[in-house]
């Protein structure tokens, strides 16, 4: 099988993943939490602000790779607390086109850097 490691500026280093992976004509992405990819800084106490901040480092590994949240076939989102699912949605509705991607969304008891919200996805290449 053909792999090719997508790497950005999103990734912590030293961590024992490739936040994108393409293979074929499809692209996977690795969770992206909301950390600022520059400074490595969490976002934190802002909801909105990390959902939108998680969906701008996805788009970043996509772009990387050569697509973009338009192809997106498939996401999946955890959320720490599923009582933020209105308000995941208001964001998320925002930043994918009039075509919806298939998406999974749960809830789980802790995720990476305690944070609220970790997005992954798959998308086809342009």
């Amino acid at each position: 099988m053909d792999k090719k490691p997508i790497h950005t500026g999103a990734a912590v280093a030293g961590s024992p993943y490739s936040p994108g992976i393409v293979t074929g004509n499809l692209v996977f992405v690795s969770g992206q939490v909301p950390m600022n990819p520059e400074t490595k800084e969490v976002l934190r106490n802002d909801f909105e602000g990390e959902v939108k901040l998680c969906i701008e480092n996805v788009e970043r590994v996509l772009k990387a790779a050569g697509t973009d949240l338009e192809h997106c076939v498939k996401v999946v989102v955890f959320l720490a607390d599923m009582d933020n699912f209105s308000r995941l949605n208001k964001i998320y509705n925002a930043y994918f086109g009039d075509t919806k991607p298939a998406r999974s969304c749960v809830q789980v008891a802790r995720l990476p850097l305690d944070v609220d919200v970790e997005i992954e996805a798959i998308a086809t290449l342009n």
